[in-house]
């Protein structure tokens, strides 16, 4: 090989090594740029969308101020009722305030046209079960989630939504509560979890939406008797022993006659079922954020913050 061809060669080879060079670097760059952006994305108030049974779903993501990439946390789904939304629920539960203090992430789904859906059919309804499993895979691949601490609740229909994922995402949801909400006719007899399910249940004894005594069972979506719902869950999770009048933390003696706790426990996998009952109680979320003076009243002489009780249920409980 001549002396030009030798210099030529070796040009070559340090071209194609700073080339590599500058690759590798641009590379890392840009994957630095992509962590502090992640970084940056999911701490404080996000919103994300993903595709699921052809239709393209919304979410509104709070994540803490505490949230690190290398250490896992736990997620709360809530869900809104009718005519809500993600943010419009957030508002009113204030769950996002309780995620700083205590450190979780809050997922709050949008329904579509601001309601939701129990199972699929021939007019193209979507499977809003479905939609909630494949939105915990989506999140898991977002953000670093505790697999073993994931929580579902909601609101009137959003509660009724938290009951069917009760029957059927027992694998993947950890604890469950519903707020004025309660467990469909129709779903009740194909309800079968295969484990035990730690559920919370919160009703007013007047609400006119969610009736306390249930509907008729033969009208289109008839809801079943909260005693019903109650006994439902007890008898899937063996519970063999109960008590009532209990003093939820946060009220004092006088408020405990509005509540009625009655709480289901020594049942089989650790399970419990807590019972709240709000005496007088219409529909609405105890202790959450309201426009109207009179709810506002109402909650105060209550003195339930069904948020903070829900969280406190939640943390007794984890998949294995």
């Amino acid at each position: 090989m001549s002396i030009y061809q030798s210099t030529k060669f070796f040009k070559k080879i340090i071209t194609c090594l700073l080339t590599i060079s500058l690759v590798t670097a641009c590379n890392a760059i840009r994957a630095d740029e992509k962590n502090l952006s992640q970084q940056k994305i999911l701490r404080g108030d996000n919103y994300g969308q993903i595709k699921n049974q052809k239709r393209l779903r919304t979410y509104y993501l709070y994540t803490p101020k505490s949230y690190h990439p290398n250490q896992p946390m736990p997620l709360v789904l809530v869900f809104h009722g009718d005519a809500g939304t993600g943010r419009s629920i957030s508002d009113v539960t204030r769950f996002n305030n309780l995620a700083d203090k205590k450190g979780f992430i809050v997922v709050y789904p949008d329904g579509i046209d601001k309601k939701w859906s129990l199972r699929g059919n021939s007019q193209g309804k979507v499977d809003d079960v479905l939609f909630v499993s494949a939105l915990i895979d989506h999140l898991k691949q977002q953000i670093n989630i505790d697999s073993h601490k994931i929580y579902a609740t909601g609101f009137s229909r959003g509660g009724i939504l938290t009951q069917a994922l009760a029957c059927k995402l027992s694998d993947k949801i950890a604890a469950f509560a519903s707020v004025a909400g309660s467990l469909p006719v129709r779903l009740k007899p194909n309800c079968q979890p295969p484990t035990p399910i730690s559920m919370m249940i919160v009703n007013g004894t007047n609400d006119r939406d969610v009736r306390y005594e249930g509907d008729d069972h033969s009208q289109r979506g008839a809801l079943v008797s909260i005693s019903d719902m109650v006994s439902f869950w007890r008898s899937h999770d063996r519970c063999i022993s109960s008590s009532a009048s209990l003093l939820l933390p946060g009220m004092n003696s006088s408020q405990s006659s509005k509540v009625k706790a009655t709480h289901y426990s020594n049942c089989s996998g650790n399970s419990e079922v807590l019972q709240l009952a709000v005496v007088n109680g219409g529909h609405f979320w105890p202790g959450g954020a309201s426009t109207d003076p009179n709810l506002n009243k109402f909650n105060a002489k209550l003195g339930l913050n069904a948020s903070q009780t829900i969280w406190g249920f939640f943390q007794r409980h984890s998949l294995s």
